[in-house]
């Protein structure tokens, strides 16, 4: 077997004082998981899964990346190898993964859910599979008794305006004690730019609402009734998406003509697709702060980049990357039209490229009202900055250009009900960074003031920022 496990109790702990501000502070704190990827339909009902790939492969855009550098073949990861031939060549992957985050949290989650104790690699595979195959079978293992054993008490999904929520639904029949919570994900609403897709979801947003929409009074509409059904589902935060930030100038006719000749099928120019994205994204600012949501810019990717790949095996298959657009300006328009007229909600901004990191976090206080706490959040290290380096980056920015102690923290970002460890890899960042500066001497020696922040950074921040009553 296998060489043990290097996750010991104080991994990434290097000094007494991270030690007790992790044990003491942050481990048993619960998880308000606020943006991830899950599974509304699997929570729901409470699935089982059969075996490691299923829970642990499928979807996962990070360990596909992986098995491509390491000349996996395309059939091994999307492909029509079998769930144990997948896993397989994962396993075989893991060990040339040293130094990559997925090293790391492949260790955490073999040990958190399964108990396993010794490194994944193509000698322990066979082993490690079957014996989490046999774990999986069991009522303990399955999808909300997952999320209970992770002391998990909030999670909130990503979802379409047009979806009916109807696990949603499910789930508050069921009076599942977890709170399971939509969030308001309207991107395709904006994507004026994709052509026959784009028209094809407005049909459906029509189909949805039962009329026409035919253009932009009666989009704004469409889109207006259906965040009054997803507030009415318990939703309270929306996502966006975007490559950049939108600030353009416009006035209802032009933005009218625009989406009436992508309606019908027309080319529309770069300048009228930023015109229009600006328009849409205003007046779904406004819905946010109408109803007290909380909102999210998650900006600066570029995606679907391997076209070839698009085509064969379609979006969000790790073909993605960091864009490297220019967007101060744009950002301090958007903002600060909304600031004009009272209308900016609680906002989160996340970037995805580091050069840009400082600038997000500088440009988010300028809209702090003296109101809210922590109105204005620069978020935390998001999809290719999710790793140590990124998240310790993430909070000296953050700690150097606003508040860290008023931080809500974490989120798996993930489509997998294994992920729940990234809240503590955070943690033990967080406490490690803090701990390091106690013993420097650079913030006082005194584990109940600190601890306290890690503890309001860990959930109690979360948890009074979203409005929600656990």
């Amino acid at each position: 077997m296998s060489e043990k496990n290097f996750i010991t109790d104080n991994f990434l702990l290097h000094s007494k004082a991270a030690v007790q501000l992790y044990h003491d502070f942050a481990k048993h704190q619960p998880i308000f998981d606020y943006h991830c990827h899950l599974s509304p339909k699997d929570i729901a009902e409470d699935r089982q899964f059969d075996n490691l790939a299923q829970i642990w492969l499928d979807g996962d855009h990070y360990k596909y990346r992986a098995m491509r550098a390491n000349g996996v073949n395309e059939k091994f990861i999307t492909g029509d190898a079998s769930d144990y031939e997948k896993f397989m060549k994962w396993a075989e992957t893991v060990p040339t993964t040293l130094r990559n985050p997925l090293y790391h949290w492949t260790h955490l989650e073999l040990k958190n859910y399964f108990g396993i104790t010794n490194l994944l690699n193509a000698d322990s595979a066979e082993s490690i599979y079957n014996q989490c195959a046999e774990l999986l079978q069991k009522p303990e293992y399955s999808v909300r008794n997952i999320l209970r054993k992770m002391n998990v008490k909030v999670v909130g999904t990503t979802d379409d305006p047009t979806d009916d929520l109807r696990y949603h639904k499910q789930l508050q029949d069921d009076q599942f004690e977890i709170k399971v919570l939509p969030s308001f994900r309207p991107d395709k609403a904006t994507e004026i730019e994709k052509g026959k897709a784009f028209v094809e979801w407005i049909q459906k947003l029509g189909s949805t609402v039962h009329y026409e929409i035919s253009d932009f009074n009666s989009l704004i509409k469409a889109l207006k009734e259906r965040h009054t059904f997803f507030h009415e589902m318990g939703c309270r935060i929306s996502d966006h998406g975007h490559s950049t930030f939108y600030g353009e100038k416009y006035t209802t006719t032009e933005i009218n003509v625009i989406l009436k000749r992508a309606l019908k099928g027309e080319k529309i120019s770069r300048f009228e697709i930023n015109k229009y994205k600006s328009a849409v994204l205003f007046e779904l600012a406004l819905m946010n702060k109408s109803r007290s949501w909380a909102q999210q810019f998650h900006v600066g990717a570029i995606r679907n980049n391997n076209v070839k790949m698009l085509q064969s095996i379609g979006p969000d298959q790790g073909y993605d990357s960091i864009g490297d657009l220019n967007m101060a300006d744009n950002m301090s328009k958007f903002f600060g039209k909304l600031s004009q007229c009272d209308g900016l909600a609680n906002t989160i901004v996340y970037n995805l490229n580091p050069r840009d990191s400082e600038m997000f976090a500088s440009m988010a206080a300028n809209f702090n009202d003296g109101i809210v706490v922590g109105k204005m959040q620069y978020g935390a290290a998001w999809w290719f900055l999710d790793q140590k380096d990124g998240m310790e980056k993430q909070l000296n920015v953050l700690s150097n250009f606003g508040l860290l102690s008023k931080f809500v923290g974490m989120v798996t970002d993930s489509r997998s009900f294994l992920s729940f460890p990234r809240h503590e890899y955070f943690r033990r960042i967080l406490c490690n960074v803090l701990g390091d500066e106690i013993e420097k001497g650079e913030l006082p020696d005194d584990l109940n003031l600190i601890g306290s922040m890690v503890e309001d950074i860990c959930y109690k921040n979360a948890k009074t920022y979203f409005k929600v009553t656990i």
